[in-house]
């Protein structure tokens, strides 16, 4: 298993746990849900094993499970993340129409400099202020929209270079207000 950040749960942590695990129970998909709701529920939206270890230990899954769910899909993520996120596709169809060229200009205006040939396929990094965390997916399945990224959960098609820069320049206004 990957490494994990290890963050003690607080009594109002294992409050809010047990009653999203209570509501959950006996549901289809109980645990997609309550680890989607606990990860929502914290404020830089990530999974601590503490936490992973106190679902498992609650609703009776082996903790093996718990951490099978958590790596296998996407959205989950084992360490904190940025106020801010954006995931650029790297499928094929984005990568024939320059979203190399976007994840690396992403990077530069960010000053994220931890790129290279292999990991441009797969990323997750934050930057060191923690307001971005740039990430890369294999496809959104819009193809048709490529090059496609998403900002903070909304997907733009056809990106290019000059509208991904007004994008980061309104967030860093955005992110300056608050």
């Amino acid at each position: 298993m990957a490494t994990m950040i290890s963050v003690p749960l607080v009594e109002s942590e294992q409050e809010f746990l047990d009653q999203l695990i209570a509501e959950q129970s006996g549901r289809p998909g109980a645990l997609l849900g309550i680890l989607e709701k606990a990860q929502d529920h914290q404020p830089r939206k990530f999974l601590s094993r503490e936490m992973l270890e106190y679902i498992a230990a609650k609703t009776g899954a082996p903790l093996a499970r718990v951490y099978s769910v958590v790596t296998f899909y996407a959205l989950f993520n084992r360490e904190p993340q940025g106020k801010n996120t954006i995931c650029v596709c790297r499928g094929t169809a984005c990568h024939t129409r320059g979203s190399r060229a976007l994840l690396e200009r992403l990077m530069l205006n960010l000053g994220v400099h931890d790129l290279d040939e292999e990991s441009a396929e797969k990323i997750a990094l934050n930057t060191s202020d923690g307001k971005y965390t740039i990430r890369t997916v294999a496809c959104f399945g819009q193809c048709a929209l490529a090059p496609v990224v998403e900002v903070n959960h909304e997907v733009y098609g056809h990106m290019n270079e000059q509208i991904l820069e007004r994008e980061i320049e309104h967030l860093q206004r955005e992110t300056a207000k608050k």
